[in-house]
């Protein structure tokens, strides 16, 4: 029996080690916290090579209530090449975007979508030569196929400070649908389709109802306000709700109400 009782005894020894130091205060524990102890304490040597304190994890910045999907933007290299790209100084940016304007860009309407490119190459000629702007004004251009591009420089996820509406660059995206659509014109369920995407996207990201107001301060008293006015306006606003102009055109602007619409079922509300 002593034999065995010592062949028992090793192969606890051999299993379970507890360092002198954490016997001595055990004397002074009852026989039920003792035995507690030095469970706990023989887990914890026996886990001791994996129990390795872990960083805490940082916390996940929490995502805009309505937030709305990111639809494919085209980016500036497939119309801006090397020959036509003129030196501009570095983009200016707002913390966010919380109104959206959209204009047309007063073009001809029968072109094809594959022509798109050259044609907002040649918008932008004419805003940096005649005119003598640092860039193209419009922070995106939509063809009649829906397709979306990426206008001014700085890139399509930050609030680029644009060139598009007199008074109201600040804070606002300025989406111009590539044609002409005063009154009578037709225009194209992907255009508006697209336009509304992209606003429900850049207002969602500012968590903007697009079917709600905008307070906006203006800068320029040659918009429709005069400048340190604050104005409550669309959040998905047309060009003339800021600045005199018909812009967008009559048929564009009788669908806002509609974009508007899809643009907030896009967010979720």
């Amino acid at each position: 029996m002593r034999v065995l009782r010592r062949t028992l005894g090793a192969r606890r020894r051999r299993r379970v080690r507890i360092p002198r130091s954490a016997l001595v205060p055990l004397a002074c524990l009852p026989g039920l916290a003792a035995v507690l102890v030095l469970a706990l304490c023989a887990n914890g040597v026996g886990r001791r090579a994996t129990a390795a304190v872990r960083p805490p994890v940082a916390a996940r910045p929490a995502a805009a209530p309505h937030a709305a999907p990111k639809p494919p933007i085209v980016p500036r290299s497939a119309w801006l090449d090397a020959l036509s790209r003129h030196a501009q100084p570095p983009p200016r940016y707002d913390d966010k975007v919380v109104a959206v304007f959209v204009h047309h860009t007063d073009s001809p309407n029968g072109y094809d979508c594959a022509d798109a490119p050259r044609i907002i190459r040649y918008l932008y000629a004419g805003q940096t030569g005649v005119r003598d702007w640092d860039d193209i004004g419009y922070n995106f251009l939509v063809d009649h196929c829906g397709t979306i591009y990426e206008g001014r420089a700085g890139g399509v996820d930050r609030a680029v400070t644009g060139a598009h509406t007199q008074g109201f660059n600040h804070r606002t995206a300025g989406i111009a649908a590539i044609g002409t659509f005063t009154a009578g014109a037709a225009v194209p369920r992907a255009m508006t389709d697209a336009i509304a995407a992209l606003a429900a996207w850049k207002l969602g990201l500012a968590d903007v109802d697009p079917r709600g107001k905008a307070r906006l301060v203006s800068s320029n008293s040659l918009s429709r306000f005069a400048s340190g006015t604050t104005a409550a306006l669309p959040a998905l606003a047309g060009h003339k709700d800021g600045y005199m102009t018909s812009c967008p055109g009559a048929a564009l602007l009788a669908r806002l109400p509609e974009v508007r619409v899809v643009a907030a079922r896009l967010q979720g509300r």
